[in-house]
């Protein structure tokens, strides 16, 4: 590599390879889709999956394939950290109202973000809201994403913009 870069660069060979220092390898599984984060303490993030079983799957098969590339790897220590989920409303949301009727623990800035941010301290899970009517919910655990939809399906319900 030396040889390749060093006589054709303006930028010294040491000071070049100083600077891209890899602190991670992406890895991604076909089946199932799942794409794993490889860092170099030995911590690895699955993310893509689509359900909790497909997540332990490809975890396990990420960890076989690691295996039989020389690597000494034990499935150990594994948790479902985050869940993602998306949902849509068959009607559209008056985000200033909704923000205003729920003021503590909704906010909206538009300026900054087209949605509003509703936070479940309780569930741990944060909804946000679009004014089209899709909410995305990250939360802990799947119970926790259905909870917290349920929770705020009243309140988003109040603030729907009617049709005229």
């Amino acid at each position: 590599t030396k040889e390749m870069l060093g006589h054709r660069s303006s930028i010294p060979f040491e000071k070049l390879f100083t600077v891209f220092i890899i602190l991670k390898v992406l890895m991604k599984l076909r089946k199932p889709r799942i794409t794993a984060t490889i860092w170099s303490s030995g911590k690895i993030i699955c993310t893509g999956a689509t359900s909790e079983e497909d997540a332990k799957t490809g975890a396990r098969r990420l960890a076989r394939v690691l295996q039989k590339l020389g690597f000494q790897v034990k499935f150990a220590g594994y948790k479902v950290v985050n869940v993602l989920a998306v949902c849509t409303m068959p009607f559209e949301i008056r985000l200033p109202e909704f923000t205003k009727k729920n003021r503590p623990i909704a906010s909206y800035e538009p300026e900054l973000h087209p949605a509003a941010s509703y936070r479940i301290k309780a569930l741990k899970a944060t909804l946000q809201i679009f004014s089209t009517g899709s909410i995305t919910i990250t939360a802990p655990c799947i119970q926790f994403v259905a909870t917290a939809v349920e929770q705020a399906y009243p309140l988003i319900f109040e603030s729907r913009k009617t049709i005229k």
